[in-house]
């Protein structure tokens, strides 16, 4: 399937590997990095770029690990660092000077924190981002559950799942296959995508890399309940709360205003998620729980909220925008509303960004 109209595609070499990025707008406009999610690539933003308002310059880089970026492993003790530092390096190879508009996709949303913990940001939207305190494994308060945070990280992952990507499975014959799940689990199962459409982002999906050094990542064997901890390697482990830690945006200073988008629907990112080891355990389906007061499913949303609640009172700006029967994708299966917010967010962010430096 072409790209849609406006947007076009090319790798741009940089100093920290080759990156695949998909662009639409001028190359002098007000720049946005769009950061995919875990088993997705810059891609499924196409929709997004395609018709977009005036004066922006869009960027979707497939990131490390999927698409058809440089394949290179991901470093999981760097938690999401890793990312954030390969968007940096591709806005710097651009010759992009001003501070950028970033949004973040469920693991892109811990990336694009990391990014902003590091350099100024214009603006963060979070669209369903992963817990600040990361996947798996710990309390509400963020503590592990386990020393080790057992229950967390590439051993969590189903190498099922894995083989179908590996073997480049198209259908939807099981559960497990990439569209299947996809269906189920991307957006909410009472949306339908367009059959073309649904094809290219299986496709996409089928580029990830798998194993040891992308999904799921390795593992360490643990004595604690479920009796695998985090390895160094790969995605998922990327993602554990061993590694993954976005709370610290709330000493920002200055504070990028936040926009954070949330399908109430979704199955991925949610309290008490289906795919968490806490709620598995809870429901029989993960054999051995030792119980809520051990090892709690974990409460994910009242986490984000909890942490952006903080940012809010010590001066950012936060708006949150729940997306009534949507998924864990609603820039897809709320495409129209998604989009008008978003684009109506990023103009009032460039606004109070001129007005400040007026006054400044």
């Amino acid at each position: 399937m072409e790209l849609l109209p406006g947007v076009r595609a090319r790798t741009v070499p940089t100093d920290r590997l080759d990156v695949h990025v998909y662009e639409a707008g001028p190359e002098d406009g007000i720049p946005v990095v769009l950061v995919q999610g875990n088993l997705s690539t810059g891609r499924f933003y196409e929709h997004v770029m395609s018709g977009a308002p005036d004066g922006y310059r869009l960027l979707a880089p497939d990131m490390r690990g999927f698409g058809r970026t440089e394949r290179l492993p991901i470093d999981a003790t760097r938690g999401l660092a890793d990312w954030a530092d390969d968007v940096h390096a591709l806005v710097r190879a651009l010759g992009i000077e001003r501070p950028v508009h970033l949004a973040g996709w469920s693991t892109g949303g811990a990336a694009v924190a990391a990014y902003a913990q590091d350099r100024p940001v214009a603006s963060l939207t979070l669209i369903d981002p992963v817990s600040p305190y990361g996947f798996g494994g710990v309390h509400d308060d963020g503590r592990p559950c386990h020393p080790d945070f057992a229950g967390s990280g590439g051993g969590t992952g189903n190498p099922a799942f894995a083989a179908t990507i590996a073997a480049g499975d198209r259908s939807a014959d099981t559960p497990l296959s990439p569209r299947s799940v996809m269906r189920a689990s991307y957006w909410a199962p009472s949306f339908t995508l367009d059959p073309a459409r649904e094809d290219v982002l299986v496709d996409e999906v089928l580029l990830s890399v798998t194993g040891d050094d992308g999904y799921p990542g390795d593992a360490t064997a643990s004595e604690n309940w479920p009796g695998t901890a985090p390895g160094t390697r790969g995605i998922l482990n990327a993602l554990s709360p061993k590694y993954c830690n976005w709370s610290g945006i709330v000493d920002l200073d200055p504070k990028p205003p936040v926009l954070w988008t949330h399908g109430t629907a979704d199955v991925v990112i949610a309290d008490g998620s289906p795919w968490e080891m806490g709620t598995l355990g809870a429901a029989g389906h993960v054999p051995g729980w030792p119980g809520a007061d051990v090892f709690p499913p974990q409460q994910m949303v009242t986490q984000i909220r909890d942490v952006l609640g903080r940012y809010r009172d010590r001066g950012g700006d936060v708006r949150e925008e729940l997306f009534e029967g949507s998924g864990h994708a609603p820039v897809i299966d709320a495409q129209a509303r998604w989009t008008e917010l978003f684009f109506a967010f990023l103009a009032q962010a460039e606004g109070r960004s001129q007005a400040e430096g007026v006054q400044g």
